[in-house]
């Protein structure tokens, strides 16, 4: 049994080490895949993949037109897409020579634990979903993903009501989404990567606003109380809010609330004491593996809370990666955890950390989270596809 043991650091290096090289470099010009823009993995028609500094490469400078270097079949440089397994690999590999045991499970029925009761969704209607968000008048679930449409809007029983926002170049177009919030009047925002801008429609889908030039790559989005937006700036190392008159389409003004933070990505705002919780993705010196930290304000921008995967550490036996971060009803601070597949409650910031697991099982890669008028959790799965719906199941 010791000798099994014993054998099995040197078979595991061996293992990621022809991960590395078998599926993890792109076949055209051999060099590795990455979260950076150049290197990121993308899907073909076909199924092949290679990297994006390939795909701009081979494509035709006009028309986008291209032929697979495998297959020969044709397509265009536009029809392709994030290869959500092969990114999660380059995560997964990060920790993958660390020992990281199963997130502690507790039982279904005790209170406080979350069970999922059903899902919709699922690959064709959505395809690699980035971020999700409820309007608070119908309680309509917004979806935006890398489809044709890149923005879906679904009923309460999980069909398809309204899907909108073109894949393409255009000023109205939505070319990469990262995340979507509703604000209290039904308008629809996405941040999208594609050209860096914010782009504000009617629930109907109709652009009312396109906010380009000021942000060097906007990416988490939420509404606040007061019906302002917040955004976060995972470049510029900010997050801004802005104030929009949204019948009118028109910028009213945007505000730097901070600075000096290290590439945030998510952004929440408690509704019940107005604290703005913002997960930062600094990256470890020397490996390029990407941590997370936590940092929650007040509404006057005082810090009032922070925990980094160091601190996580001291309380929890295995890493937690955060991928995405929420508020409940209470101002729990709550996050998606990409390492464990499962998502945690924090506490409140004045308590940090208060660790305990609402979900450890069903869940595949989520990536956003919210909760509805009646305190149940939506979790956006991307490697699923769909959105899942949990609730306390009291037994």
């Amino acid at each position: 049994m010791g000798a099994e043991a014993s054998g099995s650091g040197p078979a595991l290096r061996e293992l990621v080490r022809e991960a590395e090289t078998s599926l993890l470099e792109c076949k055209v010009c051999f060099e590795r895949f990455g979260h950076r823009q150049q290197r990121r993995p993308r899907n073909l028609p076909c199924g092949h993949v290679v990297c994006l500094a390939c795909v701009a490469a081979l494509a035709h400078p006009r028309t986008l037109a291209l032929e697979c270097p495998f297959c020969r079949r044709a397509c265009r440089g536009c029809d392709t897409s994030d290869c959500l397994p092969v990114l999660h690999l380059l995560e997964l590999l990060g920790s993958a020579l660390r020992p990281a045991p199963a997130a502690p499970r507790a039982a279904p029925s005790a209170p406080g634990v979350l069970t999922c009761h059903h899902a919709f969704g699922g690959w064709g209607t959505l395809v690699n979903p980035t971020g999700l968000a409820l309007c608070p008048k119908t309680g309509r679930v917004v979806v935006v993903h890398d489809g044709r449409r890149r923005v879906k809007i679904f009923d309460a029983g999980g069909g398809c009501a309204h899907q909108f926002g073109e894949k393409g170049d255009a000023a109205q177009d939505i070319r990469y989404p990262l995340d979507v919030t509703v604000t209290n009047d039904c308008h629809v925002v996405v941040t999208d990567a594609g050209d860096r801008s914010i782009k504000v429609f009617d629930f109907f889908g109709q652009i009312k606003l396109v906010i380009g030039g000021q942000f060097s790559l906007p990416w988490g989005v939420e509404t606040t109380p007061q019906n302002g937006v917040m955004v976060t700036d995972a470049e510029a190392g900010s997050l801004h809010l802005l104030e929009i008159d949204f019948p009118e389409g028109v910028l009213r003004r945007t505000e730097r609330l901070q600075t000096h933070l290290c590439h945030p990505r998510g952004v929440a705002v408690s509704w019940l004491t107005g604290a703005i919780a913002v997960l930062e993705h600094p990256l470890a010196v020397g490996t390029g593996a990407c941590s997370t930290t936590v940092k929650v304000f007040s509404s006057s921008m005082q810090l009032i809370g922070q925990v980094d995967a160091f601190g996580l550490s001291l309380f929890f036996p295995s890493k937690i990666t955060a991928s995405a971060v929420t508020f409940d009803h209470q101002g729990n601070v709550i996050v998606a955890d990409t390492s464990n597949l499962a998502v945690v409650c924090l506490g409140k910031p004045e308590e940090f950390p208060v660790l305990k697991p609402i979900i450890t099982h069903g869940l595949s890669h989520p990536v956003a989270l919210t909760f509805t008028k009646e305190n149940s959790l939506l979790v956006l799965d991307s490697a699923a596809h769909s959105i899942k719906v949990y609730k306390v199941d009291w037994g």
